[in-house]
């Protein structure tokens, strides 16, 4: 299985195909099996590469480094190692989060597009933010799960993430979300729910997608959707039969709009 050293972390990734590299970043307390679909459904046009996050899926689960700004560190450090150019990062809720704190921290020499899946610039609900999604209480209650009832914890997440959820989208749930440990679920739930992206947003210089699922539980679309009007070339795409996760939820579509998407950079 193939690893690669990243500013002091072993990083477990996927490789596959050649052409225009696409870079998928999962979401918190996932890995890159969420990508699976897009993995193996894109790589006849495109080189389709997912790393699994420090202290996610089969990647190192280091005491240390559990932020967005050290997991887009980490992502430059990928990127370089593996000697990328006219990258499309495809981030899914976290995963975006770290795509644009990457843009933040280096720029977009390497980049060609971002594709946001599902999430909004901010998920706190600060005093000034119309769209927030958690307050100080919702915060509280998630890092208790994940301190005192794991079970509990995957539960909340699976309602919050799919529409519709099958059995084997539960047990890929139950799969990867166990395997974070607890402490590094708290630092990094905590630090994906208190961050905020409106001031980057708007001096983002290369074309975004972002992807709203319609059948959003988690709270209103037009959350996810405030993201393209905050960045100055970006386009909406919905997917109405899906919650947090299109890319599990309606794969073949996906890949069909992020292909579309790529192919007209």
């Amino acid at each position: 299985m193939p690893y690669v050293q990243c500013d002091g972390a072993d990083l477990y990734y996927e490789d596959r195909g050649e052409g225009q590299p696409i870079v998928f970043l999962h979401g918190v307390m996932h890995s890159l099996r969420f990508f699976e679909p897009q993995l193996a459904g894109l790589s006849n046009e495109y080189r389709t590469i997912a790393i699994d996050f420090r202290g996610h899926g089969r990647s190192e689960k280091t005491e240390l480094g559990h932020t967005v700004p050290q997991y887009a560190r980490d992502l430059d450090a990928f990127i370089e190692r593996l000697d990328l150019e006219d990258v499309v990062l495809v981030g899914w809720s976290m995963g975006a989060f770290v795509s644009w704190d990457y843009v933040d921290q280096f720029g977009t020499d390497r980049i060609d597009g971002l594709v946001d899946v599902d999430i909004e610039a901010t998920r706190y609900r600060w005093e000034d933010y119309d769209y927030g999604l958690v307050e100080l209480e919702d915060l509280q209650t998630v890092l208790e799960l994940a301190q005192s009832d794991p079970t509990g914890l995957i539960e909340r997440f699976t309602e919050q993430v799919f529409a519709d959820p099958t059995v084997e989208m539960e047990t890929l749930q139950f799969d990867e979300i166990s395997r974070t440990p607890a402490p590094i679920k708290s630092a990094i739930l905590f630090d994906t729910h208190t961050r905020d992206y409106r001031a980057v947003l708007p001096d983002i210089d290369v074309p975004m997608l972002v992807c709203a699922g319609t059948a959003e539980t988690r709270g209103p679309v037009e959350a996810v959707q405030n993201v393209a009007e905050l960045v100055p070339d970006a386009t909406v795409e919905r997917f109405e039969e899906s919650g947090h996760c299109p890319p599990l939820e309606e794969p073949e579509r996906f890949n069909r709009v992020v292909s579309e998407f790529v192919d007209a950079l």
